[in-house]
């Protein structure tokens, strides 16, 4: 089945296979939880304010907080949330799309996943909205999942209008990526406070996390790591993600799905989409969980 989409940039209209038009359409999901929470982050408002146009009516984030950071901190968070802005209007001049799924932004979501991370609660409760470093150590939970998802998407792509389009969204999100690292690399071995752990370790265990949430193995690696699944087995900085070979992992919407709502399973959802994500690819899954 064909559908003619109006493909940004393309100057015209261009058919995409139905299939296209669902793996564009399942980053959705992760751009609208990136948006909304740089944007909360560093504007203190969301897309409802600033681009309400791009929610297609979805309900508001629930929870969602102006962060306390640094003016420079503050800075990159901004020039993030309009990037992520940028990729939900790329998307949805290129197919339909659908509304923003209901969000949960809450400081207790992020503490969950701590908790989960280090199998015991922390206290106080982590909050992802009081200072540099815990928001930074939160952002660390998003971009990485979205380009893994890219990675894995871009193969199973058959038009060039959609190959593009993930191409040039899977660079910025790699980028977003990399200055988080950098910057958490910076203080890696600095304690987060009032915790008596360190960033690096933060980092470690929700990687772990995210490994066994996805469970389809080792995707996933924090800041410091054996030297041996380091850069050709020989350093163990960590800056950025990569296999032997120093190519990024890639991850099935399944996957991707069982690490947002942290329950390690596609059909049940929680966490960060408490009433699950949407498009076709994940209300599949979740239709599928209906008829069990």
């Amino acid at each position: 089945v064909f559908l003619a989409i109006l493909a940004a940039g393309g100057g015209g209209s261009q058919p995409l296979p139905k299939s296209d038009v669902d793996l564009l359409e399942f980053p959705l999901n992760l751009e609208f939880l990136e948006a909304e929470f740089f944007s909360w982050g560093a504007f203190g408002r969301g897309l409802d304010e600033l681009a309400p146009e791009l929610t297609q009516g979805g309900p508001p984030p629930l929870g969602p907080e102006k962060a306390k950071l640094s003016p420079l901190i503050n800075d990159i968070i901004a020039q993030f949330a309009l990037q992520e802005f940028g990729h939900l209007r790329a998307i949805e001049e290129t197919v339909p799309g659908f509304p923003r799924p209901l969000l949960n932004l809450s400081a207790t979501a992020f503490a969950t996943v701590i908790n989960n991370a280090f199998e015991e609660p922390l206290f106080p409760p982590f909050d992802p909205y009081l200072n540099d470093l815990n928001y930074l150590l939160a952002s660390y939970l998003i971009p990485y999942v979205g380009l893994t998802g890219y990675v894995g998407a871009n193969p199973n792509l058959q038009t060039p209008i959609a190959k593009r389009l993930v191409a040039g969204l899977l660079g910025v999100e790699s980028g977003q990526d990399a200055v988080l690292r950098t910057l958490l690399f910076e203080r890696a071995l600095d304690k987060v406070r009032p915790y008596d752990i360190t960033v690096a370790t933060f980092t470690d265990r929700i990687s772990q996390l995210r490994n066994k949430l996805g469970k389809q193995g080792l995707k996933d690696e924090g800041l410091i790591v054996p030297p041996a699944l380091g850069a050709q087995g020989k350093i163990s900085g960590n800056v950025l993600v990569g296999n032997n070979y120093s190519i990024s992992y890639e991850r099935t919407p399944p996957e991707i799905l069982r690490i947002v709502y942290g329950s390690g399973n596609e059909s049940h959802p929680g966490l960060f989409y408490p009433e699950g994500a949407n498009g076709y690819i994940a209300r599949s899954y979740l239709k599928h969980s209906d008829s069990l």
